[in-house]
């Protein structure tokens, strides 16, 4: 499958961006990054995405070339992550953590971040970008984003910038729309692309599927039968996310699953009507779960909404 068969996006520094990637991050997709990476490779899945903290960085690169794919046509994504227990990176050990990433995955990502603004020491949050901004300028990085920002977080580091931020990675699903509202209203006011994970969160892990559930299964039988292929309330969630020019990237170590997801990636943009985006949304807004806790919780006012 050729990369142009699937669609991308344009970042803040004109890079192009395809919309969806598989994540080794967790669950079976951590402990099989080489196999099913290269799954999700020869299906045409061309973005990878990974972290330090995920320790499979050295088998993201070795799952390109298992794959026979050149290295040109892979979105690659990486992280540079706190230490064990969440200790902060010191900022003069930062440049040396940002090259082990590199000398594991054996060459330069496409997009590396920071993958929380606790992996920086207390006050020194804007110096770590400040680091990134100067890899950028020595070509030791391509295009830098964060992960997990809150709206305080990214004005630090916008302040006095020479690069924004091209994307924020974030738990990204109809259920934290009303907590997420000021966070997204800021990135866009920066052009700053939302990227997604946990977007399944509502058919995946909220213990009933709550009001969605029925919407989201009426919508993929209409889909189904308008574009002749099968697709389940999930893939109607990764579609309500692409429509609102959100990059999603999603994770799984089943063969059939990745090779499910690389066609859903190559399915033509539109298939969801403005009205079915909007309806997914506004139900979204009247519940609030989110399944990482651990980020954007803290000095992040949470809505006072049900669970279900």
């Amino acid at each position: 499958m050729s990369p142009a068969t699937v669609q991308s996006f344009t970042l803040l520094d004109g890079t192009a961006i395809p919309w969806l990637g598989w994540g080794n991050g967790t669950g079976a997709a951590s402990t099989t990054a080489v196999e099913s990476g290269k799954i999700a490779l020869e299906s045409g899945i061309l973005h990878l995405d990974t972290a330090q903290i995920y320790h499979n960085e050295k088998e993201t690169g070795e799952a390109i070339t298992a794959a026979g794919v050149p290295r040109e046509e892979v979105y690659v994504t990486s992280k540079l992550s706190a230490r064990p227990n969440q200790i902060p990176v010191p900022l003069a050990e930062a440049r040396a953590s940002v090259q082990e990433s590199l000398d594991r995955l054996g060459f330069v990502p496409d997009l590396y971040l920071i993958h929380n603004p606790y992996v920086a020491e207390p006050g020194h949050l804007k110096a770590l970008w400040a680091l990134f901004e100067a890899l950028k300028d020595e070509g030791k990085l391509k295009s830098i984003g964060v992960s997990n920002f809150r709206p305080q977080d990214l004005a630090v580091i916008l302040d006095g910038a020479k690069y924004k931020p091209v994307v924020n990675q974030i738990e990204y699903h109809p259920y934290v729309l009303t907590h997420l509202a000021p966070l997204l209203e800021f990135q866009q006011q920066h052009g700053i692309i939302t990227q997604s994970y946990g977007t399944l969160t509502p058919t995946l892990r909220h213990p009933t599927g709550g009001p969605l559930k029925p919407i989201l299964e009426r919508i993929a039988a209409r889909v189904s039968t308008t574009t002749g292929t099968s697709l389940d309330a999930s893939a109607v969630l990764l579609l309500w996310a692409r429509a609102q020019g959100v990059v999603v990237v999603t994770a799984s170590g089943n063969a059939d699953r990745i090779k499910g997801l690389a066609k859903l990636a190559a399915l033509p943009a539109g298939l969801l009507t403005p009205e079915e985006v909007e309806e997914i949304s506004a139900v979204g807004k009247t519940v609030h779960f989110r399944f990482y806790t651990e980020h954007l919780e803290n000095e992040f006012p949470l809505p006072d909404l049900p669970s279900q």
